[in-house]
C-alpha cells in the first residue's frame, strides 16, 4: 500500500495539471451526470493515504489502497481503469484504487494536523491523543490514520526500529521520553521515505524491514504479526526494547 511520502510525491507529479482545464474524461468510477469536462481542476490537496481533486462543481477522493497506481500523460493499456483526466497537455490516470466523489463538508471535517507530512503535522496534539490511549499498542496507535496519517507498514517498522521501541509496547508503559521519540520518528522517517522513494532507492535503506538480520546486533529479525490490526511486524527482540 503506498505511504504517506509517495502520495505527496504523486501530488508533486499531478500539480502540474492544477488551473487546466479538462478536456476528456474516463474510467469506471465517472459518476453518469458529470458535468466534469470543460471544468478547470482548482487544486489537488492529499492527506496521508488519500488524494483530492478539487473542481468547482466536483471533488474527487482517491485512494490508491494495497495495488492502485497512476500515470501521466498517456493512458496504459491496461483495463483497471478508474478515474482518467485528460488535459491540453497530457493527463492523469488511475488504475485499481477506489474513486469516491465528495463534498466539501469532507474536507472541512478532516484532521490535517494529523498528517505526518504536513506543515500542519502537530506532535503536541498527537501525544495528548496517544495519552488517551494508554492501553493500545504502539503499532497499532501508528498505523491509525487518525492519529497518524500517512504512516504505513514500512514508516511503522523503520521507525519503531530507530527509536528501539518493541512494535507489541503499550503506549501506557512508554517513558515520556521515548514516546516523544517515536512521534519524531515517525515524520523524520517519512520525509527520508520521500527523498529515497525519489531517487529510487528506498529499498536500499531498510534496516529492519524484510530483513534477515538485525544491522545492530546480528541477532535474527523476528517477524509476527501484532496488534488487533495483525499486520506484520519485523522487529529485533534484542534492541528493540518491550514496554
Amino acid at each position: 500500500m503506498p505511504e504517506g511520502p509517495t502520495i505527496v510525491l504523486m501530488k508533486e507529479d499531478l500539480q502540474k495539471f492544477v488551473g487546466e482545464k479538462v478536456i476528456k474524461v474516463s474510467g469506471s468510477e465517472v459518476p453518469e451526470n458529470s458535468k466534469i469536462k470543460g471544468e478547470i481542476l482548482r487544486d489537488i490537496k492529499i492527506f496521508g493515504k488519500q488524494t483530492f481533486l478539487i473542481f468547482d462543481t466536483i471533488i474527487f477522493k482517491i485512494h490508491l489502497m494495497m495495488f492502485g497506481s497512476y500515470s501521466l500523460y498517456n493512458r496504459k493499456d491496461i483495463d483497471t481503469l478508474k478515474l482518467g483526466l485528460t488535459f491540453k497537455d497530457g493527463g492523469m490516470y488511475f488504475y485499481t484504487c477506489v474513486v469516491k466523489v465528495i463534498d466539501e463538508s469532507f474536507l472541512n471535517k478532516i484532521d490535517w494536523e494529523a498528517d505526518i507530512m504536513s506543515e500542519k503535522w502537530n506532535p503536541e496534539k498527537t501525544e495528548k491523543t496517544l495519552k488517551e490511549t494508554l492501553k493500545m499498542m504502539i503499532c497499532d496507535a501508528l498505523m491509525n490514520q487518525d492519529i497518524f496519517s500517512g504512516v504505513g507498514n514500512i514508516i511503522k517498522n523503520e521507525a519503531l526500529f530507530r527509536v528501539g521501541i518493541h512494535p507489541e509496547s503499550m503506549i501506557g508503559n512508554l517513558p515520556p521520553k521515548k514516546l516523544k521519540e517515536i512521534i519524531a520518528e515517525a515524520r523524520n522517517y517519512g520525509f527520508d521515505f520521500k527523498k529515497w522513494k525519489k531517487a529510487n532507492v528506498l529499498n536500499k535503506h531498510f534496516q529492519i524491514y524484510h530483513q534477515k538480520n538485525c544491522p545492530i546486533c546480528g541477532a535474527e529479525v523476528i517477524k509476527k504479526e501484532t496488534g488487533k490490526s495483525k499486520r506484520t511486524s519485523f522487529f529485533c527482540e534484542k534492541d528493540q526494547k518491550l514496554y
